[in-house]
């Protein structure tokens, strides 16, 4: 569809593009990233013809741009500018129909039911419906903004070439045209090239990605190729993390700001940890970074507080979100500052044990009830009933994990519980073979995030061999606790 090759050239003297070559494939939405001043918006000049480069062509369907008229090229090609200059009063339902005008044989003299209906559609998808008959002058930027991409969906071109398309929308309007836009690509083989600023969403909605650097290509190629963290902090010359989207198989960039107030260690001690009746208490003044599998706010995440709750066997797990979030409420946690577990045990049975390492202690936290044990190599031989976990752990870190490491110490603590209950000979009473755990125990990882980072959480490092040690004695003592107490 869109060829590039070999351009070069600039504003007068002034050398901007150096050999820049890529192809877009019909139906495909490429992306333009780099930093400010690399040349992006220049390449989408030259591109669009505007501009006319020192070397190298640009073909569109085979032909070089220079081939089509004017007229034949707008049916071609639409181009959406970054800045747009309204010199002269127009109502918005005007300023969209001037994206008509490749397909009329005189400035709007032939004007029929199919330009009608484009006006009215691109109006639609855009949103802008309601300021049909406003005056341009009198919209805010963002909805300026949306009248002129509806003016160049008007225009009903197969290749679309955007500077900055969510520029001065919000998040609602950004999501908006990017997935009308990305179902043009997708359902009528729409081509776009776009030049963004948010690496995200150009992430997100794009097929393929052009990082620039100082007027040349850096790397081109599907957004998990080119949106590398080395690659992108030389280019940007600023500290990132690169993480996988929730939903997409694409990669999402955060900053890395450079906080410099916080002069202090991070230092959890025994006096952030008590057992209370109802609940065993973790609580800090600052968050630690969290890993867990627990009812409330499982997963990934940063949190100052973390509660594991008893409840009675017979507790309702069909409202627990619900009930759980009013819970916390109602004893004074912040429901988005707080991991949240529960247990069939009484908490007052936890065990608790701390353990040196070198960049500080480990605290291992354990409630375990065994009534419910089961195998889970042999779980399938049971109904689908639902059980209240009775084996939770806590392993919280004074140091730095990395993520391979809070996984790695996720699968040292779980193997290292198994270990306990097999020297306990907790049995499954169904299959009548060592248990590995309960139906529904949860583990929690979290660590303060201070110090030299740890790369790894496995068996063969210090941390890795202090949780295991830690997980171990605190499930065989709890679970001996348990039984004597048969709680």
């Amino acid at each position: 569809m869109l060829q590039v090759q070999n351009i070069s050239g600039g504003y007068g003297a002034t050398p901007i593009l150096s050999n820049i070559t890529f192809q877009v494939e019909k139906g495909k939405m490429v992306g333009i990233l780099g930093p400010n001043g690399c040349g992006k918006s220049t390449l989408l000049k030259v591109i669009s013809g505007i501009m006319s480069p020192t070397f190298g062509t640009v073909h569109i369907d085979g032909a070089e741009i220079g081939e089509y008229s004017t007229r034949e090229l707008a049916r071609k090609m639409t181009i959406l500018p970054q800045l747009h200059a309204t010199a002269f009063s127009s109502t918005v339902r005007d300023t969209v129909s001037i994206g008509r005008y490749p397909h009329q044989s005189g400035f709007f003299s032939s004007w029929g039911a199919e330009d009608e209906s484009a006006v009215k559609k691109a109006m639609q998808q855009t949103d802008i419906q309601k300021y049909e008959n406003h005056y341009l002058e009198f919209l805010s930027g963002g909805e300026q903004q949306r009248v002129f991409i509806a003016q160049a969906l008007a225009q009903a071109s197969s290749l679309l070439l955007l500077d900055e398309p969510t520029n001065h929308l919000d998040i609602a309007h950004q999501k908006q045209i990017l997935d009308m836009i990305r179902k043009e690509v997708t359902e009528n083989n729409l081509t776009v090239v776009s030049v963004f600023h948010d690496i995200n969403l150009a992430s997100l909605y794009c097929d393929e990605i052009l990082l620039m650097e100082k007027g040349k290509v850096r790397a081109n190629g599907a957004p998990h190729e080119v949106l590398l963290e080395e690659q992108i902090m030389a280019v940007y010359d600023t500290g990132i993390s690169i993480q996988a989207h929730p939903e997409q198989p694409k990669p999402q960039m955060t900053i890395l700001p450079e906080l410099r107030e916080q002069a202090e260690e991070k230092v959890i001690t025994e006096g952030h940890l008590t057992i209370k009746d109802e609940y065993v208490e973790f609580k800090s003044d600052f968050p630690l970074r969290v890993l867990s599998s627990a009812v409330h706010n499982a997963g990934m995440g940063w949190y100052a507080s973390f509660i594991n709750r008893t409840v009675n066997p017979d507790y309702d797990i069909e409202h627990v979100k619900e009930e759980y979030f009013q819970y916390l409420i109602n004893e004074g946690f912040s429901p988005t500052n707080t991991v949240g577990m529960m247990t069939a045990v009484d908490t007052k049975g936890a065990v608790i044990k701390k353990y040196g390492i070198s960049s500080g202690e480990v605290f291992v936290v354990v409630t375990a009830g065994v009534g419910n044990a089961i195998d889970v190599s042999q779980s399938y031989r049971r109904n689908n009933s639902s059980y209240v976990g009775t084996i939770n752990t806590w392993v919280i870190i004074n140091g730095k994990l990395s993520d391979e490491a809070f996984v790695q110490a996720m699968m040292t603590a779980t193997e290292s519980k198994s270990k306990a209950l097999q020297h306990e000979e907790v049995y499954d009473l169904v299959s009548n073979t060592i248990a590995t755990g309960t139906p529904t125990d949860s583990l929690l990882i979290a660590a303060t995030q201070s110090g030299e980072l740890m790369q790894y959480g496995g068996p063969i490092t210090e941390v890795g061999q202090v949780i295991g040690r830690g997980v171990f004695e605190a499930t065989v003592e709890a679970i001996q606790s348990y039984r004597k107490g048969d709680r």
